[in-house]
């Protein structure tokens, strides 16, 4: 696919606490430094980041600690926005 298929996809967490937030998924080959998010004053963390269309997983580093959604303590079996991965834990989903 060229450039121009790309679509923006936004990623947003809400993690007030946090120093830091990224996001690594399949578009990144699950880098964890290359996409942070950006702080906003209420405590949500955004970034907009353009992606092709079609299926990806992913999920959000925390001040180093990867998770699915921050302060969520349990698995996400039946989340329609979610879906097993190989270590025996969850992956966002999304669709663009």
């Amino acid at each position: 696919m060229e450039t121009t298929d790309l679509k923006p996809a936004e990623f947003s967490c809400h993690a007030p606490d946090a120093q830091a937030v990224f996001v690594a998924g399949t578009f990144n080959d699950w880098n964890p430094t290359t996409l942070p998010l950006d702080g906003q004053a209420d405590g949500q963390w955004r970034a907009v980041v353009p992606l092709q269309p079609g299926h990806h997983e992913f999920k959000f580093i925390v001040d180093g600690q990867w998770c699915c959604e921050p302060g969520c303590e349990h698995e996400y079996h039946g989340c329609p926005r979610c879906c097993a991965n190989s270590f025996g834990t969850m992956n966002r989903v999304l669709e663009v």
